[in-house]
């Protein structure tokens, strides 16, 4: 009678402690939330599951499947079989996951912030000097690292970008690389394109906990020892619990709009602002994607990252929106169109960017992007902001 009594009782405490564990469900713990409290925790979970941990999902596959196409780039080559459409797979991989982290800007915070994936993966512009010198060294059998020679101007995104694409003779449109690399170029967009995606699929394992990417995305992060044992997803959906570095809902709503006012920012007043306004050489030659022609698809998917995770990505998510709506209609209708125009104003801006940085239509996608919109975003947070 004594063993089935304590049999029970461990049954009954392993399954409390297995109900304890289970926290990836947002709770409050017993206690009372008000209704503002409430309309974030939904907005929150909302956030984490629909928007961030897909973005983040997608940009590490693309990123695991342009890691493949570098390599066979690599064997193909060295076998004399390699082929433009082979280089060209290779470039619509690069622009796939490209375009899910141009869509993840607005939620820069925490791990893409704390653990330096935003500038190790998408520093800009490329140091073509640098990255000649590099070659050259690599050329003459000398010893390399990413880790020693590289330095984020010659990493990540754009040095990757700067071997697959190369602009026309006129630079008014893009073309895949041609077929006549160098062995060491191959050597070094492998090397590159091998810590990009270990970078990528090191966000998705920081937001979404690493048990729940797939077992070749933690081979991945075994293998480069790149396993932070991180589930921010988890504590943003936690808040005010233990473990949890959220001590309200309101921190949560308040961590998303920073999120795309720092976006908004600096899509407006410096991705496109600095050279828009800037005029020294160095201003103009700061830009973003250029060797793909793709700069303006950036700015506008940055402003989409801000709209996803304001409105949210899904039709009828719980969202930030719905609390700024019950507070004052005016602030989120302002902030809903402010996105709508500065989406507009970017997509009028005609390619390359490079050749129209200067003009009229640039100068209203600064004022769209890095004014109005910076501006509508702020309203909304000293909204959310008040106790």
């Amino acid at each position: 009678m004594k063993i089935f009594k304590l049999l029970a009782i461990g049954a009954a405490i392993t399954l409390l402690a297995s109900c304890s564990d289970n926290n990836d469900e947002p709770n409050n713990g017993g206690d009372s939330l008000s209704e503002k409290e409430l309309t974030l925790q939904k907005a929150a979970a909302a956030y984490v599951d629909n928007t961030v941990l897909p973005t983040y999902s997608e940009m590490a596959e693309s990123a695991v499947e342009l890691q493949s196409l570098c390599r066979d780039i690599r064997d193909k080559y060295a076998s004399g079989t390699l082929s433009r459409d082979d280089i060209e797979a290779a470039g619509k991989a690069w622009k796939n996951a490209r375009k899910h982290w141009e869509l993840s800007e607005a939620f820069l915070f925490g791990p893409a912030n704390t653990h330096n994936i935003d500038p190790h993966i998408d520093s800009w512009p490329l140091d073509k000097a640098a990255m000649d010198d590099l070659l050259a060294d690599i050329r003459a059998g000398k010893s390399w690292s990413l880790e020693n020679n590289g330095g984020y101007g010659l990493i990540g995104f754009h040095a990757v970008e700067y071997l697959l694409f190369e602009l026309s003779a006129d630079e008014n449109s893009s073309l895949v690389h041609s077929t006549n690399y160098t062995p060491e170029e191959l050597e070094y967009l492998c090397a590159v394109a091998d810590d990009l995606c270990q970078q990528c699929v090191c966000l998705e394992a920081c937001w979404a906990g690493t048990s729940n990417i797939s077992s070749h995305k933690q081979q991945t992060l075994e293998d480069a020892e790149l396993d932070y044992g991180e589930n921010y997803g988890r504590e943003m959906k936690n808040a005010r619990q233990a473990g949890s570095r959220f001590k309200t809902y309101q921190e949560v709503g308040e961590e998303i709009l920073q999120g795309c006012i720092d976006i908004a920012d600096e899509v407006g007043n410096t991705k496109i602002g600095r050279p828009h306004m800037g005029s020294s050489e160095e201003d103009k030659n700061y830009i973003e994607s250029p060797y793909s022609l793709n700069s303006i698809e950036d700015f506008a998917d940055n402003i989409r990252s801000i709209e996803n995770a304001y409105t949210g990505s899904k039709a009828g998510d719980a969202s930030i929106s719905d609390y700024i709506k019950a507070v004052s209609p005016s602030t989120d209708t302002q902030v809903r169109q402010a996105i709508k125009d500065a989406i507009s104003a970017i997509e009028a801006i005609p390619e390359p960017f490079a050749k129209n940085a200067t003009g009229a239509l640039a100068g209203k996608a600064v004022k769209a992007a890095g004014e109005d919109l910076v501006a509508a975003l702020e309203e909304a947070h000293a909204l959310i902001s008040r106790n």
